[in-house]
């Protein structure tokens, strides 16, 4: 039996920090408003010169260093973004060249928020096929770039980053169970519902949501869908070492983590520094821990995310 397993975390944020104070000083808004409705602190937001390829290129390398494996090493890029460089060519195929790795397949998963256990799902599946053996899954967004700086409501939530690791195959089982869900029906009440055509945008190129709305089905799917992950493993919630859970809002991680009996000190959190860094989140959290030594090999990891779509997954791995 061919198992995948994490053989080494990564992640990048911009160098500069917007604060929420700064965010007042020409919003509508102010720290403690920001504060008590999301647990949101600051961001991180890249320079107009960096493009999602370059957050992901750094944290890559970071994974890559971290497992030990070379660029020649790779035969599977997965990456998942929904602010990509260009229409295409795919960002994976962008960071592939940039990595100098050859061959291999490479391509970009689109599931928003959801995106990095999509992709830590699919390059699973691939490598337990035994098609491939080595693999780089990253989350890279720059969600800067869709959102409307004048709307409080939505420019407060979000930042930019990126998070990677490096799956191995293995004799011993790594990830254990991963279940994806999608429902369309509920595609309007967060999204961003414009394009490109015949060189003019058509619609809003901005984030839009309905907040209320995200939240109670935020809560809702991301409780049915661990219980999911631990049955399909055939584990408990006593099993959890970490909840890793998609860094949206702290009032939803809150939510979730109650709902699911699991005590705040197993509770990933990194939303307050890092903001909603979107397929970007589940990693960036994951590395955070793990290179400050709170997540250690052989814990065991549920990770899990939501996003619009709507879109929503889980992984369950030991590390």
């Amino acid at each position: 039996m061919i198992y995948s397993r994490i053989a080494g975390t990564g992640s990048y944020l911009p160098a500069r920090i917007v604060t929420n104070d700064e965010l007042a000083s020409r919003l509508d808004t102010s720290d403690q408003w920001v504060r008590e409705r999301t647990g949101i602190a600051q961001r991180h937001i890249a320079d107009d010169s960096q493009a999602c390829s370059d957050l992901a290129l750094e944290a890559s390398r970071r994974a890559m260093e971290a497992a030990g494996v070379s660029a020649a090493e790779l035969d599977l890029i997965v990456v998942a973004t929904s602010t990509p460089d260009f229409i295409f060519p795919s960002t994976a195929c962008i960071l592939q060249a940039k990595l100098g790795a050859k061959n291999g397949a490479a391509f970009d998963i689109q599931a928003v928020c959801s995106g990095f256990v999509y992709a830590l799902a699919t390059a699973d599946k691939f490598i337990r096929s035994g098609q491939y053996r080595c693999a780089l899954v990253v989350g890279s967004e720059v969600f800067s770039r869709i959102l409307d700086w004048n709307d409080r409501g939505t420019c407060v939530l979000f930042g930019d980053g990126a998070g990677a690791v490096v799956l191995r195959a293995g004799d011993a089982p790594g990830i254990h169970s991963s279940i994806l869900r999608a429902d369309g029906s509920y595609a309007d009440i967060l999204s961003v519902p414009g394009n490109v055509s015949h060189g003019k945008i058509t619609g809003s190129p901005f984030l839009q949501m309905v907040g209320n709305q995200v939240f109670k089905f935020a809560v809702k799917v991301l409780d049915e869908v661990a219980r999911e992950a631990l049955s399909a493993a055939g584990a408990e919630i006593s099993d959890i070492d970490w909840l890793i859970p998609h860094q949206a809002n702290v009032r939803i991680l809150e939510a979730t983590s109650k709902k699911l009996g699991i005590p705040a000190e197993k509770v990933v959190l990194t939303v307050d520094h890092h903001g909603n860094t979107s397929a970007a989140s589940v990693p960036l959290a994951l590395d955070e821990y793990v290179r400050a030594g709170k997540i250690k090999p052989g814990h065991r990891l549920l990770m899990e995310g939501v996003g619009g779509g709507f879109t929503w997954g889980a992984v369950y791995a030991t590390l």
